[in-house]
């Protein structure tokens, strides 16, 4: 019988069993070594889905390719995955040829605790492959001390106060991690600007071929697809570089259309609004009303 080409990890300890480890000493939460993990060309046809999120590094030995940018660090690659992701590999590993490790966790663990509440917060997460974090060698250390603080937790017999500490280590290591994609940011300013420019270039000719009265407004999803990145990365991108999320560079954009085409009085407001992707002509009200303080007819009145 022919084995599904896809495959759903629901549990620590099903993903344990699958890569031929020994049972985990927390069910919730594991600590890979990578140099312990075989990948067979058996593997290679798997696609694979999951209830867990991961957190993973590996050396630059690894080699993973992530596309034909230019990265400013290579002594570490850090990436995260969150539940429900489809994830596959790309080549053949043996026994100690990698370095690195890979922190499996269960949503269980962190809920009911401020990290369970607050872990949308981490959008990275929802970052591609080729968004990854590129770690310095300092970093990669802090990082993998922080690591070793969790998986001596794990190892400890559980108490009422495990959940806790593990949560507030980990909260601590996605803090990290959120620093150092700041400190990425930066270094790639050049490039953060190239991203600027491709987007309001699509942007403009979104609308220069009428696409917001066809298509309606461009989710952010229409945008990163056409600059291959995750629409999260995208946003996170703008806001560093601009302070506004890529959801609030479309609306000004819209808005700003909108008052050079109040100035006409050719227009109702309700084909203005219509010819601007809006199905219904009070959510464009209130959006204008929301961005300038006026509404459509007060500001085509005052001008």
């Amino acid at each position: 019988m022919p084995k599904p080409n896809m495959l759903h990890i629901s549990s620590i300890s099903q993903l344990h069993e699958l890569a031929g480890f020994d049972k985990p000493s927390h069910p919730l939460i594991s600590i890979i070594n990578v140099a312990d993990w075989e990948i067979t060309e058996e593997m290679l046809e798997l696609k694979m889905t999951s209830d867990l999120y991961s957190i993973g590094l590996k050396d630059k030995s690894c080699g993973l390719q992530y596309g034909r940018n230019h990265y400013d660090f290579d002594e570490g690659v850090m990436f995260f995955t969150s539940p429900n992701q489809v994830q596959s590999v790309e080549q053949t590993q043996k026994r100690n040829e990698v370095q690195g490790w890979m922190l499996f966790f269960h949503p269980d663990l962190i809920r009911n605790t401020d990290l369970g509440r607050n872990i949308d917060n981490y959008r990275f997460f929802d970052y591609e492959v080729h968004e990854a974090l590129h770690l310095s060698e300092a970093e990669q250390a802090t990082i993998t001390n922080c690591v070793k603080l969790i998986e001596q937790e794990v190892g400890e017999r559980i108490d009422n106060h495990s959940q806790t500490v593990i949560a507030s280590s980990l909260t601590l290591l996605l803090d990290l991690s959120q620093r150092y994609y700041a400190r990425q940011f930066n270094t790639r300013s050049a490039q953060n600007n190239d991203l600027l420019s491709q987007f309001q270039q699509l942007l403009n000719q979104y609308y220069q071929q009428g696409l917001l009265s066809e298509s309606g407004v461009p989710s952010i999803d229409y945008f990163a697809e056409r600059i291959n990145l995750s629409a999260n990365y995208l946003s996170d991108v703008l806001k560093k570089e601009t302070g506004q999320h890529a959801k609030d560079h479309i609306n000004n954009f819209i808005i700003d259309k909108a008052k050079t085409l109040l100035l006409s009085e050719h227009n109702s407001i309700s084909e203005i609004a219509y010819s601007l992707g809006f199905n219904y002509p009070h959510y464009f009200s209130r959006l204008f009303k929301n961005k300038t303080g006026m509404t459509p007819q007060a500001y085509r009145q005052v001008n």
